[in-house]
């Protein structure tokens, strides 16, 4: 359980900006314990005296998950009658009408019935985080949209139920609930999870151990890389550079016939930190040449790289340091400089350019390729 500090500051935080705060839970797999983490802290907010209600919970049938809803306030669910049957949705108007300080919304990947406000319920999120309403909210890692590949090769399940990342990259506070998957086998045959006629298929099938231990690991490594990506985008500033929690490698390409070795160089390092990729590309001229920028663009997509494209005017050491700082990159790679000395006496050193304007940064240098004679 939070405790009283971490509540009040969740809340302090949302009264900034005017806009609801989300704080979401997160789970590699059904029965981890999202829904009754996010209820025990619900009612602990109730016993400060917050003003907290459940907008819609999903117990599955979990005795434990339903005992912890306890007396906290259930706004109810808007009924919406679909071919000739009634479904029960997260009432959106109800709860703007009752105005809570927080609501609980469980199912965050949940697609609504048609006839609702929106066609997902994270939409209804938005909705109440617009207005200024906290929102707590669960959702297991395998509906997040952009490892929707990944979870198919390992559970051979196709998840139609997604969010897009950009969502949940907009949480203000996100909490991995996690559990090794020997526990979560011992609670599925506890019948903690699903009803007993579904055990046997959900041991053969979803919860294999060794399907269970890749989504965990899935887990871990996407909150990890969320958590790093927005400590940088709070703090970066702060410490006037990168932060170094998360290896990022940027490639400085600008010509064809040395590109290829400085992207692989660049490609096993990033391998060996398990870093993100960069490759930058910058153009000074009007004419763009759209042969070259296509062959890189094509590199970038060959080693999994992220291409940058900057169009301007100004030495191009002076890019690099806009586009580092930009993306919080740790780690430079530049190709051997053709420059003569009195073209870097001139014009000024690349590398010095660099180190002077950026802070927390490594710079590689990878030496030209000469033939032997």
């Amino acid at each position: 359980m939070e405790t009283n500090g971490k509540a009040a500051a969740f809340l302090a935080a949302a009264a900034s900006n005017g806009r609801g705060r989300l704080k979401l839970y997160i789970g590699a797999a059904p029965g981890v314990g999202k829904t009754y983490k996010m209820l025990t802290d619900a009612q602990q907010m109730k016993k400060e005296d917050i003003d907290v209600v459940i907008g819609v919970i999903e117990t599955h049938g979990r005795s434990e998950t339903a005992a912890q809803i306890g007396n906290l306030e259930q706004v109810p669910l808007l009924e919406i009658n679909y071919k000739d049957r009634p479904f029960h949705e997260l009432n959106v108007e109800g709860i703007l009408q009752r105005a809570p300080k927080v609501v609980v919304v469980d199912e965050l990947a949940h697609t609504n019935i048609p006839g609702s406000k929106h066609v997902k319920r994270y939409q209804d999120v938005m909705e109440l985080l617009d207005v200024g309403i906290d929102v707590l909210s669960a959702v297991n890692i395998q509906h997040l949209e952009s490892v929707h590949d990944i979870v198919q090769t390992i559970t051979g399940v196709r998840v139609n139920e997604r969010v897009p990342d950009l969502f949940v990259q907009q949480a203000d506070e996100i909490q991995l609930i996690d559990a090794t998957p020997e526990t979560l086998q011992k609670r599925l045959r506890e019948g903690r999870i699903y009803p007993s006629h579904r055990i046997q298929k959900s041991l053969q099938n979803y919860f294999q151990l060794t399907n269970l231990a890749a989504l965990r690991e899935l887990a871990l490594r996407e909150i990890a890389d969320e958590v790093d990506e927005k400590l940088e985008r709070q703090n970066g500033a702060d410490y006037r550079g990168p932060l170094g929690v998360h290896e990022k490698i940027l490639i400085c390409v600008q010509h064809v016939d040395t590109a290829e070795r400085l992207i692989r160089r660049g490609y096993r390092m990033a391998n060996r930190l398990n870093a993100e990729l960069y490759i930058l590309h910058v153009i000074r001229d009007e004419f763009t040449d759209k042969e070259k920028v296509d062959y890189i663009r094509q590199l970038c997509t060959t080693f999994y790289a992220h291409f940058l494209l900057h169009k301007s005017k100004k030495r191009v050491a002076n890019a690099i340091v806009l586009e580092a700082k930009k993306h919080f990159i740790t780690q430079i790679l530049l190709g051997q400089s053709a420059r003569t000395r009195w073209e870097e006496v001139w014009k000024g050193s690349i590398v010095n350019t660099i180190m002077r304007q950026t802070y927390n940064i490594d710079i590689h240098i990878v030496a030209d390729q000469q033939s032997v004679h």
